[in-house]
């Protein structure tokens, strides 16, 4: 085999999420989801993206040990952390572990193998650990049981911290970031997942939940006098907005909304990384402001790709058909 082959498959991939004029083929337009490029063709994209396994997650009832996992969860879902090829083509932690679970249905372009597998020292992602060779391992699931995985909880920060820099060309993370990424993968467990309840619906709600606590987070970052820290808090939150905005792709008043709510979070970027003293006042304030746009985003929530059917419409329409 050629082991040149997946690399160039996955560097054109990149390219074209990047702003090249073309998506994998000239004549394949995008999906209607970006992480839709990341699953097989034959997978039931409509059941992916329209339900999320339920989180695993056991907060600490101690308040400093749940701010930190709070600070993880949020960083655990933003590209921003990752850097490089990897952020730029959208990829978070929670890509390959979706809801800090698994995720059966990824294969990334020339770094999976089977579904659910993906190759983690990739010369793409990696100036670091690339080996040259193209071997995909199973993507392990956060929340199974612990003796299945194979870093025990005292290594956590210092693998987690060479997966974010080595493994992904990523800066290096705020101290609190990486503790509270260690204190997030030790709160999933078997035991906290709910009940009778495998998945639930993916929703604008959901999504702007996770948005509103990864700003909570950034304000206790702010009472710490970590910058860096909220700064990635907020950028975690813009993910999340991203998620929303390219389900109201066909509905212009709604899509305005978000990126609205998405510049007043930039702008609040920026008063952070300035020392502005008005910064956690402001982002107090967005919280707030957040459920007016949740109403009015779920009242048009039938229009938009977090109906069902209206997924699987658009999905059939913009993908390629398959061949032989």
């Amino acid at each position: 085999m050629d082991r040149r082959r997946p690399r160039a498959r996955a560097l054109g991939f990149l390219l074209a999420l990047a702003g090249a004029t073309t998506v994998l083929a000239a004549d394949a337009p995008a999906p209607p989801l970006r992480a839709m490029s990341w699953i097989p063709r034959d997978a039931d994209a409509v059941r992916a993206f329209s339900s999320q396994p339920t989180e695993c997650l056991k907060v600490p009832s101690d308040p400093a040990a749940a701010r930190s996992v709070e600070i993880g969860r949020a960083a655990f879902r933003t590209p921003v952390l990752l850097g490089g090829q990897a952020a730029r083509a959208g990829l978070a932690c929670e890509s390959c572990h979706r809801a800090g679970r698994g995720n059966p249905d990824f294969q990334f372009p020339g770094a999976s193998g089977a579904p659910g597998t993906a190759d983690v020292t990739l010369s793409l992602f990696s100036s670091h650990r690339g080996n040259g060779v193209f071997d995909p391992k199973p993507i392990p699931d956060l929340s199974g049981p612990r003796e299945r995985l194979k870093v025990a909880s005292p290594d956590l920060p210092r693998f987690i911290r060479g997966l974010v820099v080595e493994e992904f060309d990523g800066h290096e993370p705020p101290p609190a970031v990486l503790a509270g990424l260690a204190d997030y993968v030790r709160a999933l467990s078997p035991a906290a997942c709910p009940a009778g309840r495998d998945s639930e619906p993916v929703s604008a709600h959901g999504l702007l939940d996770d948005a509103r606590r990864a700003v909570a987070a950034a304000r206790t970052a702010i009472e710490d006098g970590d910058r860096p820290t909220a700064v990635l808090m907020v950028a975690s939150a813009r993910a999340r907005l991203f998620l929303i905005d390219e389900r109201y792709a066909a509905l212009p008043a709604e899509r305005a909304r978000v990126r609205a709510a998405d510049a007043g979070l930039a702008e609040l970027q920026g008063l952070i990384r300035e020392g502005r003293p008005d910064a956690a006042t402001a982002l107090a304030r967005w919280p707030a402001a957040s459920r007016e746009l949740e109403a009015r985003l779920t009242a048009r929530r039938g229009a938009s790709l977090f109906d069902p059917d209206r997924l699987r419409t658009a999905t059939n329409r913009r993908l390629p058909p398959k061949t032989s």
